[in-house]
């Protein structure tokens, strides 16, 4: 009998985990031709998420949990419920109730065709604010006009992958992770599945815009190299355009004479090509830095307790 897990990274989700495991276990108690584990990741939380958990395996020993020593971040939470799940296949969900449990049978049906990687589409992105969804948009754009691999829109973290897959995930131990991105690289068969987002039914998200920025900061850097690449463009159109002007000035004192008269030009041309140089060497740092953190190879998490089964 096939096993599928149910991974769940979970930050100060304590009042929502009771109804989550609700919806999840009206869904897997009509499909018991599967042994089924719900593996939670709590990823140093500060309420009391942990002691639910804890609950919620004292009533059902299909319950599994890690506790992280500290908040590592969703993306490496992920990697350590990969580590420690035991299904077949597994299946990546946030616990606030966004992604209904009712897709599941539509994934694991996919999964029994050949599928590798079901991924979950959203039809439409919820309740967002109009600009969170235009700095959304626009960010995919970029970052599917800066790599060679598709990336897949409106599609998130919300899939099942087979075993082979988290395997090869599992292997890509970067500090730096931005697994939307790994999930593309890896390959494999993929095919997407609808669903409707459904409204958080407790609490409130923890994505504020700075730290989308530094999420979508993240993934650029960390997927491609095309920022070096937009930064030896942009120099080389700087100096085209410097040689240029230079030509100009140099005709212009010939034919008319240099009046005194320039300074105003002159600054305007200092600061904008100071402003170019300390853009440059700003992406060059953001890749330098993560050259920096790679090479110390600290692990990526640490666990406090795991329930051995």
């Amino acid at each position: 009998m096939k096993t599928i897990s149910i991974l769940v990274p979970c930050y100060n989700e304590a009042k929502s985990l009771a109804l989550l495991f609700d919806e999840l276990n009206r869904v897997i108690s009509q499909m018991d031709m599967y042994n089924w584990e719900v593996l939670f990741v709590n990823d140093g939380s500060r309420d009391n998420t942990m002691e639910v958990i804890r609950d919620l395996r004292r009533k059902d020993s299909r319950v599994s949990y890690v506790d992280l020593s500290r908040n590592f971040g969703k993306e490496n939470a992920m990697l350590a419920g990969f580590d420690y799940a035991k299904g077949d296949a597994v299946i990546i969900m946030d616990a606030d109730l966004q992604h209904p449990p009712a897709v599941i049978p539509d994934m694991i049906q996919k999964w029994e065709e050949g599928y590798d990687d079901v991924y979950a589409q959203r039809k439409a992105r919820g309740k967002e604010s109009w600009l969170r969804k235009k700095l959304t948009k626009l960010y995919y754009k970029m970052l599917q006009g800066s790599s060679r691999m598709d990336v897949l829109p409106n599609v998130g973290d919300f899939r099942l992958l087979d075993r082979k897959c988290v395997d090869a995930l599992c292997q890509m131990r970067e500090s730096g992770r931005y697994t939307k991105g790994m999930y593309c690289f890896i390959g494999f068969r993929k095919i997407g599945v609808e669903f409707e987002t459904q409204d958080r039914v407790a609490g409130e998200s923890s994505m504020s815009y700075r730290k989308l920025a530094n999420l979508a900061l993240e993934g650029i850097t960390s997927y491609t190299t095309a920022p070096l690449r937009w930064a030896t463009f942009i120099g080389i159109v700087v100096s085209v355009t410097a040689f240029v002007y230079m030509l100009f000035v140099l005709i212009k004192a010939l034919l008319y004479g240099d009046p005194v008269a320039g300074y105003p030009t002159l600054l305007v041309i200092i600061l904008f090509l100071g402003g170019i140089q300390l853009f440059t060497i700003g992406i060059i740092g953001e890749y330098l830095g993560k050259v920096f953190v790679e090479a110390k190879n600290r692990p990526v998490y640490f666990v406090r307790e795991y329930n051995e089964k």
